[in-house]
């Protein structure tokens, strides 16, 4: 009997072409394409003469230079001028190339890590890739999903259709049990990271298992890998289950009919072996878990909301010891300080990690009823889920609480589409880094659930949400 195969080991070694020199070159099955420096493979293409070979296999996304209001007003509308030329160079390098192109008038407009699961696009035993960190979000819906870099690997993708990768060691993490009230697969993702650190999953394809991640929805399931790289690993997977196929089978682009039989059945195939093997593994009790709040300058950095910020002086490793002073410092806050005292200056909700549907709601759940003591704004991932939400009333809570209601996109994740932090400021936010100058120069994030951010707008603080009066 062949030895029984991880999650990984079955999509991966599905897809080998040849191996050479410690790399394997793998068919890519789907990718996407965003603005980030994506312009550096089309002019290389460009250069060579060359042109992709099977253009349909792409997707040209623009989410992360638009800016979320002012929409009707076109291109024009973007007052920046490189902003402008950023989102107009997308559209006219996937014209040139052939390539589907969801731009900014677009019915399914929003984040490639949103819109692809939604549309069905990303299917189990896929394997995906995109010029992008968190392309390990897709890899909630069962597939193998693999940033690569937005020059010369994105440009062998679109001349080739395959990549060129070393082959990770491989790692899952075990949550078992059931999570407390309000705490959510943002605090998961967070306690995994705090335990292992930034470098823990580096080289490693992780796969996340146990009672707990089979409870989830997708929409947890996708924040749960969507901060894998945060963790160090570029790959982030879970086992496709029935929960899985319940989400695909409402999905525009999945398969249909008899195609949809033949799917199943291998995508029932994919899942670990009983007796595969891992070259590490971790456990996490997810009823010892707790919301938690970032208070420093990487996802590590992080605590329970009733903690205090640490001092420095109890970290034994040096190199620790001297990035907390460091992000105490940046953050301007002290040790020992109880994180319910942090102020904050505004809020926001969105991003490729918290912006689907579940998330506004648990937001809204917070906010109804409520008025935001801080200023703020919500960014769906995706038109679809925006004109949800509106359906559902949702933006009215947000509205009626004093918030800004945003068309969909990557917003103030990370600033590139003038979308940011000002100086000095502290953000409450759902999004998946807080490095120095990440929302802004000199600004500050502290990361979050949608609920805990919803509860720091209506104190002005960092606020244990399980202390909050729900609608």
């Amino acid at each position: 009997m062949p030895a029984a195969r991880t999650l990984f080991e079955n999509v991966w070694d599905d897809h080998v072409i040849a191996s050479s020199q410690g790399e394997d070159l793998l068919y890519v099955d789907f990718n996407y394409i965003n603005e980030g420096q994506s312009f550096l493979a089309f002019d290389q293409l460009r250069l060579e003469g060359r042109k992709s070979v099977r253009p349909e296999q792409h997707l040209a996304v623009t989410d992360h230079y638009l800016p979320t209001i002012n929409r009707q007003a076109g291109i024009e509308g973007i007052a920046n001028p490189e902003i402008r030329k950023v989102v107009s160079m997308m559209a006219n390098n996937a014209a040139e190339f052939g390539l589907p192109h969801i731009h900014m008038h677009h019915r399914r407009q929003g984040i490639a890590h949103v819109i692809g699961p939604e549309l069905g696009i990303s299917q189990p035993g896929m394997l995906i890739t995109c010029n992008d960190s968190h392309t390990a979000t897709h890899g909630a819906m069962g597939a193998c999903a693999i940033p690569i870099g937005g020059s010369n690997q994105l440009r062998h993708v679109v001349a080739t259709q395959t990549v060129w990768m070393k082959r990770p060691k491989t790692m899952r993490i075990g949550i078992d049990g059931t999570l407390a009230r309000m705490v959510t697969a943002k605090d998961v993702i967070l306690s995994i990271i705090r335990e292992i650190g930034i470098g823990g999953g580096t080289g490693y394809a992780v796969e996340y298992a146990g009672s707990t991640i089979r409870a989830m929805a997708m929409a947890s399931r996708m924040t749960i890998c969507n901060m894998s790289i945060e963790g160090g690993a570029r790959i982030g997977m879970i086992g496709p289950d029935d929960t899985t196929f319940q989400h695909l089978a409402n999905c525009e682009r999945a398969p249909k009919g008899a195609y949809w039989d033949r799917a199943i059945g291998y995508w029932r195939t994919l899942p670990t072996g009983d007796s595969a093997q891992f070259d590490r593994e971790l456990t996490l009790d997810a009823a010892a878990l707790a919301p938690m709040v970032t208070w420093g300058t990487s996802p590590e950095d992080c605590s329970p909301i009733d903690g205090k910020v640490p001092d420095p002086d109890s970290f034994s490793d040096p190199e620790r010891r001297r990035h907390v002073a460091r992000a105490l410092e940046y953050m301007q806050i002290t040790p020992a300080m109880p994180l319910s005292e942090v102020r904050v200056d505004r809020i926001f909700v969105g991003s490729c990690t918290n912006s689907r549907i579940e998330d506004l709601r648990a937001a809204a759940g917070v906010l109804k009823g409520k008025k935001a003591s801080v200023p703020g704004m919500v960014s769906a991932g995706s038109s679809e889920i925006k004109r949800q939400a509106e359906q559902e009333g949702l933006h009215r809570i947000f509205l009626d609480a004093g918030l800004e209601w945003r068309d969909s996109g990557c917003s103030s994740c990370n600033g590139s589409n003038g979308e940011i932090v000002g100086p000095g400021q502290r953000c409450a936010s759902t999004t998946n880094r807080n490095f120095e100058g990440r929302q802004g120069r000199a600004a500050m994030t502290h990361i979050m659930s949608p609920a805990m951010v919803a509860a720091a707008a209506v104190t002005g603080r960092l606020t244990d949400v399980r202390h909050m009066a729900l609608a």
